[in-house]
């Protein structure tokens, strides 16, 4: 039997499984912009999200309206509240990660490495001490990357922000190219998806991964603990990530078309792939949209499941609350 048969047959295999995290039946629509990333739930019930086609944030309100929340955006991607309810997003436009004010300013709290400028900061996670994590990987055109080690290597890496400008480099040459990225709610854990989807071509072997790094109390990472977690082998690979309180990890991935030379198999559809801790495969809630790019956790008991995927912001209900750093909801 083919390995997308058997892997076919797998999914048919996990009701069990299926009806404890999510019922696929209830995916449900909630707005449509040109290009959607990045969701992060506000308690007010506003889902904010980037619509990256058109360099802005938005904010949709629990009526269903869409606001701009701002623009330019710097072309963010990821955005993620910190412990005191601000809104970071990592600008890749820009090449920057910020921070916006209750007041409306923006705080720049990463823009250098060494003097140099990150790549592409993509996505973030917080810790229980409010220490910020970033991947900063370069999707497209490299003429201008900065990150190089002492080889003249180029670095795509994951760093963190212990305050403004305080900035340590915690993956160098671990993975191949950092998008998601998530820290588990003990802190213990860093996981990385480690996705370069144009294939290949430019001699990384076209990674598909998501990764599991421990991480020491100090934040930093013990890069002889790398695990992997998950393999999408030549199919598009994992995007952003979110956590529920069960430990969890909601990653998104996978094509319903395919896109040749790199993306042909569609051995994994266009989904949400759910795994546990440790990462058995437990569930694929299926969304009918290319591309699918992010997630998160929302909703007044955190058991609603944002995902963005191509135009579209949708929701489904999950059964166990999301994991974030801010609000914490018991």
């Amino acid at each position: 039997m083919k390995a997308a048969a058997l892997f076919s047959v797998f999914l048919m295999c996990l009701p069990a499984l299926e009806a404890q995290i999510a019922d696929r039946t209830q995916l449900k629509l909630e707005g449509a912009v040109a290009f959607t990333e990045g969701p992060a739930w506000h308690p007010s019930g506003d889902v904010y999200f980037t619509d990256i086609a058109n360099n802005r944030i938005m904010r949709r309100d629990p009526s269903g309206v869409m606001h701009v929340f701002r623009t330019p955006s710097g072309r963010a991607n990821g955005l993620l509240f910190d412990h005191e309810g601000n809104l970071m997003a990592c600008e890749g436009g820009n090449r920057r990660v910020t921070r916006t004010e209750k007041d409306g300013g923006i705080t720049v709290l990463a823009s250098h490495y060494q003097g140099k400028r990150f790549n592409s900061p993509n996505d973030l996670a917080v810790d229980s001490q409010g220490r910020i994590y970033f991947s900063d990987p370069r999707y497209g055109n490299r003429d201008d990357v900065e990150q190089r080690d002492e080889q003249g290597r180029e670095i795509e890496g994951v760093y963190r922000i212990d305050g403004p400008g305080k900035i340590s480099r915690i993956i160098t040459h671990e993975v191949h190219r950092p998008n998601g990225i998530l820290v588990s709610a003990d802190d213990k854990f860093l996981f990385v998806a480690d996705n370069v989807n144009d294939g290949p071509a430019q001699g990384l072997g076209g990674n598909r991964k998501l990764w599991r790094f421990t991480l020491r109390a100090d934040g930093s990472v013990i890069s002889s603990s790398r695990r992997l977690l998950f393999d999408w082998g030549s199919d598009r690979g994992p995007d952003g990530m979110a956590l529920d309180s069960k430990g969890r990890i909601f990653a998104t991935a996978g094509f319903n078309f395919p896109k040749p030379p790199v993306e042909t198999s569609l051995k994994y559809r266009a989904g949400v792939y759910v795994f546990s801790p440790e990462g058995t495969l437990l569930q694929n809630i299926p969304v009918p949209a290319d591309m699918i790019t992010n997630c998160a956790f929302g909703g007044a008991d955190l058991r609603t499941l944002y995902v963005t995927a191509g135009h579209k912001l949708w929701s489904i209900p999950v059964k166990d609350p999301g994991h974030l750093a801010w609000p914490v909801i018991p």
